[in-house]
C-alpha cells in the first residue's frame, strides 16, 4: 500500500486559515505592557490588572481586592496598589455607592432594599451604602415603582385585568418594592388604564 498523500493535509490547514473571519487575529501576549511573570515585581502585577479593571468601569476596592486574590497576588501588594489607588482616587467605595445609587433607581427602576443588596455583595461598606440611600426618599422610590409599572402595563393591554395585577405586583416585588408602594403604584397604574 502506498503511504497517503501529503496535499488533503496541507489543502485542509490551508482551507482552515482561510476559513477565519476577517480582522479577527489570534490573542497573543504583549510582553512590554504584561508584568505577571514569575519574576514580575507583585505591585507592578497589582497596578496592572487595577488599571485594566478600572479601563472599563468603576470598581469597588473589595471587587479589585478579589481579582487580585484570583490573580494569586500577596495580600501585602494588594493592599499597598490598593491603598495607592484610594489616595490618587481611582478608587472610592463612597463615590461609587453614590453613583451606583443614582443610576440603578433612575435608570433600572430599582427599590432602595435591592440597591442595598447589590452594593452589599459588591463590599462596599454599611456607611457609604447608607449615606448614599439616604439621597433617596419616598417620593423617588415611588415614582421609580410607577415608572417601572407604567412601562411593563404597555405591554399588558390584552391582558385580564387579574393578570395584569398579578405580573405588575411581580415585577415590584422582584425590584424589592415594598408592599405599600406596589399597592399604591398598582392602583394608581391600572385605575389610569381602566380609564383610557
Amino acid at each position: 500500500m502506498e503511504p497517503e498523500s501529503r496535499e488533503p493535509v496541507e489543502q485542509r490547514a490551508r482551507t482552515a486559515r482561510s476559513s477565519r473571519r476577517p480582522g479577527r487575529r489570534r490573542r497573543t501576549e504583549e510582553p512590554a505592557e504584561r508584568h505577571d511573570g514569575p519574576d514580575a515585581d507583585p505591585e507592578a502585577t497589582a497596578r496592572s490588572i487595577v488599571l485594566r479593571k478600572l479601563t472599563g468601569q468603576a470598581r469597588t476596592r473589595q471587587e479589585l481586592a478579589d481579582a487580585l486574590a484570583d490573580r494569586d497576588v500577596p495580600d501585602d501588594a494588594a493592599g499597598a496598589v490598593l491603598d495607592r489607588m484610594e489616595e490618587v482616587g481611582l478608587v472610592d467605595d463612597r463615590g461609587f455607592a453614590r453613583d451606583w445609587v443614582e443610576s440603578r433607581q433612575s435608570r433600572r427602576q430599582l427599590s432602595r432594599s435591592a440597591i442595598r443588596r447589590e452594593l452589599t455583595a459588591k463590599g462596599v461598606d454599611r456607611d457609604h451604602i447608607d449615606e448614599a440611600l439616604a439621597e433617596v426618599d419616598d417620593s423617588d422610590e415611588l415614582g421609580a415603582a410607577r415608572a417601572l409599572a407604567e412601562k411593563k402595563v404597555r405591554s399588558m393591554s390584552k391582558l385580564e385585568p387579574q393578570v395584569r395585577y398579578r405580573r405588575l405586583a411581580g415585577a415590584l416585588a422582584r425590584r424589592g418594592f415594598p408592599s405599600h408602594v406596589t399597592t399604591q403604584v398598582l392602583d394608581e397604574v391600572l385605575s389610569d388604564q381602566s380609564d383610557s
